[in-house]
Formats: structure tokens, C-alpha cells, sequence
């Protein structure tokens, strides 16, 4: 597969050039309500008006965002990914720029965390108001999944530059989630996506634990890792007998898909390594054979949900890159990789662009450029599979 990677290496960088050149701002599926002419007006308010409205920036294949004077920006979370990336490109080639790129994107990081005074320790959310149909969520406000997104790149990055300040923030984010976002409820016990929302998400709890395990291990906080473990045990608890998770508690978290599967799957993977036991060895085992089984098609299309391969998304290819190479990493798990690399650049890659598309759904295909959704997550899993390969073909050699 020497010319799929060759092809991976070149549209990764493409990718970056694009990114680069734009600073790392972009639209996003969700930011429809930072249009200003919404702001202006009354309707604001009205928290169906929000839903609606996001829904409509997010479902319409026409990109409505100038018109709706929505502003291109950074986001957190497409920052950390971007930074992920940097490093696994730095790692496999040793050229300094990405290095320094991943700084000064990391340095930016540190400007943009949640209010210290009013969370206490670093955290960061979305760069846009966000209203679902369980939440409403200001701009700013810390979430689970950014804060360890962004948290994961920057101890990286510290460790790889021996940045102790950098380590610090992004250990001091597991103190966050573990003060802030523990919660009892129900009868079960879990890390909520936002504070003070009680809505149970499996992939939002699983990071958190996997985060506040790690954290823990590093700082020498046996509290920290129990209260990870227990709530790691919750989902644990909850996985179905074929091994599947749904989205979450809520009647309309129902559903069974591809990327969030994976969000579990290597999560649960880091709580194993960073608690360095073999409890959660079944579960990821049993996760990770229905993932493969019931997520991809023939071909390497990579499947939205566990029944129905729409829409397809460059996000699941995504997800399915880290989860094939660090849930699975067998032989096997490696030619899979392969053709679902392939695939994901014969659907999905916009040459002429250098861009990849949102979604094709079975009647219309969503170009619009996403930089946090689509991009990014592309970027980082094309340089994480780059790295990977290239360092298995020089085992061989």
C-alpha cells in the first residue's frame, strides 16, 4: 500500500497548506448561531429559534454562512487536532517547522481557555453558542470533549519539547472534569458532557475517565484514578451484549454509530494503559469485534451508523483510522486501515480544492469546507496513519 500512503502524505499536506494559509479559522456545521443578523434580533432568545437555525446552517448543503454574516474563526478543539497532527508529522519526517507550528498553535491554546475564575483550572469549549435539543451552550463554556482534545495535544506537545508549563495546563484539565463534571444521577455515576447538565453521553464520560486516568497516574492521585475507574465501570456496565454502545441515556440518544463507537474504544484503550490493569480487556475486546463487523463495508467504506452507511462522512473514516490502528493494530487490522484510507480519498478528497467534503448522503453531497469537523479530524488521522505506516515499512526494511 506504498502508493496509498504516498497519496495520504501528499493530501495531508495539502490539507496543512490550506489550513495554514487560512490560520487555522474556518466555518463549522455548528456555528450558525454566531450570525449577526440572528444576534440582532429578538428571536435570539428563543431556543427553538436556536435549534432550528443551527440545524438549518448544519443540514444545508449551501453554504448560507456569509450571507448570514456568520465570521470564519479558530476553534479549540480543531486546534488540538491540527496540533496532533503537527506532532505526527514532526515525528515522522523530524522537520522542525511542523515542531514550531504546533507551538505557536499551542501558545494560542493558552489564550483561549474558559474562564480560570469561574472554573478554577484549565478547560476550553466551542468558539460558538451551541444549543441541542438537551442543552443550551454559550460560547465559551468549557466542554468535556474540546477540554480533552486540547488537553491530550498539549501534553504531548510538552512532553515532546520538555515544557513543563505545558504539561502542567493540560493535567490541571483532568482537575476540571473531575470537579466540575462528576455527576450522580439517576443511579449512575459519570462525567457530564457540560456543567451543570445531567444528560449521560458514553463517549463524553469514557474521555473524561480515560483523561482523569492518565492525569491521575502522572500526578500520583489514587483518588483521581478510583473516581475514573468508577466511572469508566458505568459504561462498561452498559454495553450491550453484542458489544455495542448507544449515543447516550436520553430517548433520542438512541442510536448506534461509527465514530462515537470509536471515541469509546480508544478511550477505554488509554484508561487501560494509564490504570495498567486487564479489567476492561472483554469489554474492549467484545467493543472493538463489533465495531469491525457491523462499521465498514466490502469496500472500506466507512459506515455512519451500525445500519445505514449514510451519510458518509469524513469523519468516521477518520475516527476509523485511530481505531484500527490503536484498538486493533493486528496485521489484518493494518490492511483494513489501508482501504478505508483509500476509500475516504476516492469519495471524499476534492483534488482541485485540496479539501476534503462534509457528507454525501444518498441524493446530495454537503462541499462545504468545515476546518474543525472535517479538515482537521482529516489532517490528524492521514498524519497519524502516515507516521504509522512509514515506521512499519522501515521495520520491514
Amino acid at each position: 500500500m506504498l502508493e496509498v500512503m504516498e497519496r495520504s502524505i501528499n493530501i495531508a499536506h495539502c490539507l496543512l497548506t490550506d489550513a495554514s494559509h487560512h490560520s487555522f479559522a474556518g466555518y463549522d456545521p455548528f456555528d450558525s448561531l454566531n450570525s449577526t443578523l440572528l444576534q440582532a434580533t429578538p428571536l435570539y432568545r428563543n431556543e427553538w429559534v436556536r435549534l432550528a437555525w443551527l440545524q438549518l446552517g448544519k443540514r444545508s448543503p449551501i453554504n448560507l454562512r456569509p450571507l448570514l454574516r456568520v465570521p470564519k474563526k479558530r476553534n479549540p478543539k480543531g486546534v488540538g487536532l491540527f496540533i496532533s497532527g503537527l506532532l505526527q508529522d514532526y515525528r515522522r519526517t523530524g522537520a522542525a517547522r511542523y515542531l514550531h507550528q504546533a507551538q505557536e498553535l499551542a501558545a494560542w491554546l493558552l489564550t483561549q481557555r474558559s474562564d480560570l475564575q469561574q472554573w478554577q483550572h484549565s478547560c476550553w469549549g466551542y468558539h460558538f453558542d451551541w444549543q441541542a435539543r438537551a442543552f443550551y451552550v454559550p460560547a465559551g463554556k468549557p466542554n468535556i470533549i474540546t477540554t480533552c482534545y486540547v488537553a491530550r495535544a498539549l501534553h504531548e506537545l510538552g512532553t515532546l519539547t520538555a515544557d513543563q508549563a505545558l504539561i502542567d495546563v493540560a493535567l490541571d484539565a483532568a482537575r476540571f472534569i473531575s470537579t466540575q463534571l462528576y455527576t450522580e444521577s439517576g443511579g449512575r455515576s459519570f462525567y457530564a458532557y457540560i456543567p451543570g447538565e445531567q444528560a449521560f453521553v458514553h463517549n463524553a464520560s469514557l474521555w473524561g475517565a480515560a483523561w482523569c486516568a492518565f492525569a491521575g497516574k502522572q500526578l500520583g492521585d489514587d483518588t483521581l484514578v478510583a473516581q475514573a475507574l468508577q466511572v469508566a465501570r458505568q459504561s462498561v456496565k452498559e454495553q450491550a451484549t453484542d458489544g455495542s454502545w448507544v449515543y447516550g441515556a436520553l430517548h433520542h440518544h438512541q442510536f448506534i454509530d461509527g465514530f462515537h463507537t470509536g471515541y469509546n474504544l480508544e478511550a477505554l484503550c488509554l484508561l487501560r494503559e494509564a490504570a495498567a490493569n486487564s479489567e476492561f480487556d472483554q469489554c474492549i475486546r467484545k467493543g472493538y469485534a463489533y465495531y469491525v463487523n457491523n462499521f465498514f463495508t466490502e469496500d472500506g467504506t466507512a459506515r455512519y451508523y451500525n445500519n445505514n452507511i449514510y451519510p458518509i462522512d469524513m469523519h468516521s473514516f477518520a475516527q476509523a483510522v485511530f481505531t484500527l490502528l490503536k484498538v486493533g493494530s493486528t496485521a489484518e487490522d493494518l490492511q483494513l486501515c489501508d482501504k478505508v484510507v483509500q476509500r475516504a480519498i476516492e469519495l471524499l478528497y476534492l483534488p482541485d480544492k485540496g479539501q476534503f467534503v462534509y457528507q454525501q448522503t444518498r441524493w446530495v453531497t454537503n462541499r462545504i469546507n468545515y476546518t474543525r469537523w472535517t479538515q482537521a479530524w482529516a489532517y490528524c488521522s492521514m498524519a497519524f496513519y502516515n507516521r504509522y505506516r512509514a515506521e512499519i515499512n522501515h521495520a520491514k526494511n
